[in-house]
């Protein structure tokens, strides 16, 4: 019996020792890679950042110099304007499902949204043309902020409710205990207890809009010149990274690198900030 019992516990040891290492190679295989990815855009692509690249429109073929300045203006226009409406409309989905949702329309609006979360991108972007640039008659910044809110409206509402549902229900039941009426309480403690918790969610879905490409090819289009409203033709990095980086020009190369770089980065501090965040709400 002693025997067996020690033969169990060295295999129970050896089995163990092997999954560990096995997760330890697979974590460091993946911190690799990230690690890889930012160094090699950051090695190619911050060499050729200067100040003309960040604050003048694209030079013509066969003349040197230009920048990418009306892309960055474009695309924190329509990631702008997709956060105002998703978030907005998310953030009340996320509350109707924590709060108000019953047993037949709750797990049905859970189920569309997270068909609607793993939706691929470059159907939406059909969507939104077929929306809005049909109707229209024109790409514009419009259309392309409909489509980035599309994609980010379900990531917005499932991260709201979750975090609802983090929020001890003590506290509303003491409200309510105070005579407090429900949509009250809900306005004045249970958001507010869950900020932090929407705060990071925000910040992870401006990153996911951020970083989209396909979607704008069917709507927004792109522009070598300023944008001249809403309702025309925008450029977008992450327009001109894709197109620059299939031409045939170096000089378009190493634009595309620098735009990649800048865009990197401020996906990378909008992470870095919701993980703040998120652990700030954990430790509170």
């Amino acid at each position: 019996m002693a025997a067996d019992h020690l033969t169990v516990s060295l295999s129970r040891r050896v089995t163990n020792g092997a999954m560990k290492a096995l997760c330890t190679v697979a974590a460091v295989f993946a911190s690799s890679m990230l690690l890889l990815l930012l160094g090699y855009v950051l090695v190619n692509g911050i060499r050729y950042v200067n100040w003309e690249f960040l604050t003048t429109l694209p030079k013509p073929l066969g003349e040197e110099g230009g920048g990418m300045a009306n892309a960055f203006v474009g695309s924190f226009i329509m990631v702008g304007l997709a956060s105002v409406w998703s978030i907005f409309v998310g953030i009340g989905t996320g509350v109707y499902l924590a709060e108000y949702a019953g047993q037949r329309t709750g797990p049905s609006i859970r189920f569309i949204a997270d068909v609607l979360t793993g939706m691929p991108s470059v159907v939406i972007g059909i969507f939104g043309y077929a929306m809005l640039v049909v109707p229209m008659g024109t790409f514009s910044a419009l259309a392309g902020a409909f489509s980035l809110g599309v994609i980010t409206l379900p990531i917005i509402a499932r991260t709201t409710e979750e975090n609802l549902r983090l929020v001890p229900r003590e506290l509303r039941e003491a409200s309510l205990a105070l005579g407090i009426q429900r949509w009250r309480t809900i306005v004045s403690i249970v958001v507010p207890t869950a900020g932090a918790g929407l705060t990071t969610g925000a910040m992870i879905v401006v990153a996911r809009a951020m970083g989209e490409t396909a979607p704008l090819i069917f709507t927004a289009l792109g522009n070598r010149f300023w944008a001249e409203s809403l309702t025309s033709p925008t450029a977008a990095l992450t327009l001109n990274i894709f197109q620059y980086a299939v031409s045939p020009y170096d000089q378009w190369h190493q634009q595309a690198w620098a735009a990649s770089f800048f865009l990197l980065a401020i996906v990378l501090v909008l992470n870095v900030g919701a993980r703040a965040l998120a652990g700030q709400a954990l430790r509170r």
